[in-house]
């Protein structure tokens, strides 16, 4: 124990920010991830059909993305630290009670609960980090940070595949409480306080609407994942709905003196561009969290824990280029790193799209693995240029809009690639008269071919975005 406080003594206090939000967001994100191969196991358990049992992701995504407006405004009201530890207090409520749920309604309440936390904890964990570093030094902090954002979603099928063959279910929530605590007592003893403003109002009129709006699409994409589903009545409906809401918000913001998100920021040409190329790295890395357990199951017929070793070495570069990416960010700007992660990303995903039934493992664990390296240097450096170039004020509201367009547009990937997966490859087989195992191949090669065109758009894109060298 004794060691461990000297240790703690020895790391700059700015670091243990790092750290301590480090353990709550990671803990988040890897719970989430987690449970998405599980859901086929809750369907026998609870005798359920896989819409039911479907909310266990979608509340959990509707929850967060309601809740993220509100933390621009929390943590200017009651301070960024308060608002951080109650959404892991919150979360770890949400744990324990999904640890202790005897049947599937009280799972999607739980999950519900854990959705609110998260939507506290990721915008306002990136605030809380830049608050504690210079401009000059954020993109090796945010890059260390990024760690939980990026890694969590490549190893949570993994870890949740293996938990799920020795423990009961309700040990993947129970894993949650004790990372949670470290990362509670943590936050409560280095995150640093912030100024608050006791006389900031609050936007009830931009709340109601952006809620509706940003809780119609999410919902339509979370039950969307069938073309049945997607193009039904009721789905379009709410994305219509949806959309119409959030050009209402953008609207009613615009004429509010203290808004619930002060859209301005994006009037920052590099904030936006940072928006277009998370969004684009986020389709690419959900394109991949999708597409590959089905080659490697379905068209290679190999188990799932050659599934999850995949992706176990692309986790790690991409741990580790997101802290060579941030360092180069902080010398020499985001032309250096963004661009060439991007493209790297897409030339790799291009390789996935050309595969063929006699290709080796092996070289789809390299690809993939190169995947990850461009992840690391693209997604955060860019989120990271883009929150420098807004005012600090404004920090934890571009946080909050670059998780929610983050969280719609991986959303949105997931949908679109779930859907051109069924119907192309039916498709092939009827139309085409394909067997099976080459019409699920070309299938999986078009969709990485897609995904790949998505980032070669964000790819000239990213050369717009500036860094605080510039400024120089």
């Amino acid at each position: 124990m004794r060691g461990g406080v000297e240790l703690f003594q020895k790391i700059p206090k700015k670091w243990l920010v790092v750290v301590s939000v480090l353990f709550g967001t990671f803990t988040v994100i890897l719970n989430n991830s987690m449970l998405n191969p599980i859901l086929p196991r809750f369907i026998q358990i609870f005798d359920a059909n896989a819409v039911a049992v479907g909310w266990i992701i979608t509340i959990f995504m509707i929850a967060m993305g309601m809740t993220m407006p509100l933390t621009g405004y929390f943590g200017d009201r009651f301070g960024k630290k308060k608002v951080y530890i109650t959404g892991l207090s919150i979360f770890i409520i949400g744990s324990i009670c999904g640890f202790f749920s005897q049947n599937l309604s009280m799972v999607i309440i739980s999950r519900a609960i854990q959705g609110i936390a998260g939507g506290l904890m990721l915008p306002i964990a990136m605030a809380l980090i830049f608050n504690s570093f210079p401009r000059h030094e954020r993109g090796l902090a945010t890059g260390v940070y990024g760690i939980a954002a990026m890694v969590a979603p490549a190893i949570g099928p993994t870890v949740g595949g293996v938990l799920i063959q020795y423990v009961d279910w309700p040990w993947l929530f129970a894993l949650n409480i004790p990372f949670g605590v470290t990362g509670l007592i943590l936050s409560s003893r280095f995150l640093e306080r912030t100024e608050t403003d006791p006389e900031k109002r609050f936007d009830y009129g931009g709340f109601v609407i952006v809620t509706l709006g940003i809780g119609a699409v999410l919902y339509a994409l979370g039950r969307g994942r069938t073309p049945e589903k997607l193009f039904d009545t009721l789905n379009i409906s709410l994305v219509l709905a949806g959309l119409l809401m959030l050009v209402v918000f953008v609207f009613f913001e615009n004429r509010q003196k203290d808004p619930l998100l002060n859209l301005s920021v994006f009037k920052v040409p590099t904030y936006a561009v940072s928006i277009v190329c998370t969004s684009a790295a986020s389709i690419g890395l959900f394109s991949g969290i999708f597409l590959l357990p089905l080659l490697i199951q379905e068209v290679y017929g190999m188990n799932e824990v050659l599934t999850g070793l995949l992706f176990l070495p692309a986790a790690a570069a991409s741990g580790i280029f997101m802290s060579i990416g941030g360092n180069i960010l902080d010398k020499k700007g985001p032309k250096y790193v963004v661009p060439p992660g991007l493209l790297i990303m897409a030339s790799s995903t291009i390789g996935l799209g050309f595969i063929k039934l006699s290709t080796p493992y092996w070289l789809i664990l390299i690809l993939n693995t190169i995947r990850g390296m461009g992840m690391g240097m693209s997604n955060i450096p860019a989120t990271t240029s883009g929150m420098n170039a807004i005012d600090d004020k404004l920090v934890a509201q571009g946080s909050a809009m670059n998780n929610i367009i983050r969280q719609i547009s991986s959303s949105l990937g997931i949908v679109f690639f779930s859907i051109y997966y069924e119907t192309r490859r039916a498709q092939l087989e009827m139309g085409a008269g394909l067997e099976v195992d080459a019409a699920k191949l070309q299938t999986i090669n078009e969709a990485f071919l897609v995904s790949a065109a998505v980032l070669l758009i964000a790819f000239p894109i990213s050369f717009i975005l500036k860094g605080v060298q510039d400024d120089k």
